[in-house]
């Protein structure tokens, strides 16, 4: 059974940072491209970030560029999205995507930027 379980998610104050994972499990996580999207209410669900399979390429969306941080540990076959000077737009449920032989999401975790 493929599962893609987010964590991380929550309230945080304009300026301060969290850290989002993803823990992969019952499909060849090592294989697969990692994404971030995120999803605003009331609008379309866009990418963050993704990176490759060994973690060596890293791409992110102009708007997060500079203050999120995508990695993964194939080890652990878990994803991440570090998360530093979050804005009030920054604001979403953000979810986890696995693309590879098949195509996977999680549940999304809420994020809530807000003083």
């Amino acid at each position: 059974q493929v599962q893609l379980v987010e964590s991380g998610g929550g309230l945080v104050q304009p300026g301060g940072s969290l850290r989002l994972s993803c823990a992969a499990s019952g499909f060849t996580f090592r294989s697969y491209t990692m994404s971030w999207y995120r999803q605003a209410p009331g609008k379309e669900r866009d990418l963050v970030a993704t990176v490759t399979t060994s973690g060596g390429t890293r791409n992110y969306a102009s708007s997060v560029k500079g203050r999120f941080t995508i990695s993964r540990d194939n080890a652990k076959n878990t994803v991440y999205l570090q998360m530093n000077s979050l804005k009030a737009e920054d604001t979403a449920v953000y979810f986890c995507y696995a693309a590879g032989w098949s195509v996977y999401w999680g549940q999304g975790t809420q994020v809530t930027v807000s003083s």
